[in-house]
């Protein structure tokens, strides 16, 4: 198996293909090969359906990153920070579960069980874009439980904020829809909210935007959010030019936004309704900002120099096929409590992102303050048996008997960020976001999402 992921590499897929696959005896046949790339040779009875898909398989590999075998420890994670000047900085829900925001998809914890808990089939429903269309209730009802407070960031917010000051942060691509990168300081040139964020609202009806503060007040009280702009200019509602699809598998009726609640009204005499505010966070449904595709294909992508993810498992696409359309030299850290197998890491520092934040700039040479780390703080750092480039990073148990508190237990505790001055003396300039639900999906697989891929990123 890895001898000829090998020979993939080597030689590309069209002659991978010729040498492996034909009628000779000492060449595999179509289904023993994609074995090799994790397809069950009885999952598909049609023939030319099987290669079509193990084709894509191959293409997909040949695109995986491989690890560069140079980089290993948490030391060498914290020379990386002091000498690199392009950081790329992806994130996700894990910077702010310190804060008490809580993640989507950890089992029992996260957002969209608790979704499932209360009777809704699916967890992602709340951010599907239709669903909100026809009932807004459903996303006021919970949205309240991920509303950031905006009166206080993470430490790892903090951390990001130091590499800009430091001059090495290129750009904070955040999945997250808080906006907490914003009040750690990033600068918004050096930020990209995949998802969307917190920060505004829009009107579905007349596509008025105001703060997203403004509409904070109803999202606490579980009330539906109304179009001010559209009280004090009522219209008559129009059909939408793009009428909203049923999701699938569902029984309602399908009844639309401006139909009266009367059936036998003609509607002649019905009084204009204003219309319902959304928070510009990504919905199900929704594409995501072209200021993400052209800021990674046109700038990034040739620009950076280290990959630094942190408290995301990448699970969601495009953010997860990013690594596959940088250069092969460019190191990636991964920073989470859980490693993954399905992007290759030169570096994992597995534990809670406050902790590693904060052993990351210790060895690098830096001071992070916050409030959330007190005085004396102190972690271990200890190889994970088997491997030789993930690393658990945990609090000492002296930080308990010295009176010392962890992030996590200081998570009501309001904070304020004093970056110290670093040996490191460089200009710079940044800023980032914060957590958000999935966006919508692209494709089923490979063979949906690849023409996305090259039209937006560019051919591997």
């Amino acid at each position: 198996m890895t001898r000829l992921r090998t020979e993939l590499r080597a030689v590309g897929i069209d002659n991978f293909l010729r040498r492996n696959l034909s009628s000779q005896p000492t060449q595999m046949a179509p289904r023993l090969l994609g074995t090799v790339f994790g397809i069950d040779p009885e999952w598909l009875p049609d023939d030319a359906f099987h290669f079509l898909l193990l084709k894509k398989a191959i293409e997909r590999a040949s695109l995986k990153r491989q690890k560069l075998p140079q980089y290993n420890t948490i030391d060498d994670a914290a020379q990386l920070l002091r000498t690199r000047r392009n950081i790329m900085v992806i994130t996700g829900a894990g910077i702010s579960t310190s804060l008490g925001i809580p993640d989507f998809r950890s089992k029992n914890t996260g957002f969209y069980d608790k979704v499932k808990a209360m009777g809704l089939a699916e967890g992602e429903e709340v951010f599907d874009i239709h669903e909100f269309d026809h009932d807004p209730t459903k996303f006021y009802s919970l949205a309240g439980d991920i509303l950031p407070d905006l009166k206080r960031f993470s430490p790892t917010h903090a951390f990001i904020k130091l590499l800009q000051d430091e001059g090495r942060l290129q750009t904070n691509y955040t999945q997250n829809i808080d906006n907490l990168e914003q009040l750690a300081g990033v600068d918004q040139a050096r930020l990209i909210q995949c998802h969307g964020s917190f920060a505004t609202a829009t009107c579905r009806k007349c596509r008025h935007q105001v703060p997203g503060r403004e509409i904070f007040d109803d999202i606490r009280a579980k009330r539906v959010s109304r179009c001010k702009s559209c009280l004090l200019n009522p219209t008559k509602p129009t059909v939408p030019s793009n009428p909203r699809k049923r999701r699938k598998g569902s029984t309602r009726p399908q009844r639309h936004v401006w139909e009266d609640s009367d059936d036998e009204s003609d509607g002649a005499y019905d009084i204009p309704q204003p219309g319902v505010m959304k928070p510009d966070i990504t919905f199900f449904g929704e594409q995501l900002p072209d200021t993400f595709f052209t800021r990674f294909s046109e700038h990034d992508c040739k620009a950076v120099d280290l990959v630094l993810v942190m408290g995301t498992s990448l699970k969601v696409a495009p953010v997860s096929e990013m690594s596959r359309y940088l250069p092969p030299q460019v190191p990636h850290v991964y920073v989470s409590r859980e490693p993954i197998k399905h992007v290759n890491f030169d570096i994992q520092l597995l534990g809670d992102c406050d902790h590693v934040a904060f052993e990351l700039c210790r060895r690098a040479g830096w001071t992070l303050k916050h409030a959330m780390i007190p005085d004396g703080f102190k972690v271990k750092v200890k190889p994970v048996e088997g491997s030789g480039e993930q690393w658990r990073v945990l609090p000492r148990e002296s930080n308990k008997k010295s009176g010392a508190v962890t992030p996590a237990s200081r998570a009501g505790t309001p904070g304020s960020l004093r970056a110290s001055p670093s040996p490191l003396k460089v200009k710079a300039s940044v800023r980032e976001a914060s957590r958000s639900p999935r966006p919508p999906a692209i494709g089923k697989n490979d063979g949906e999402l690849r023409p996305f891929y090259e039209k937006y990123l560019g051919k591997a």
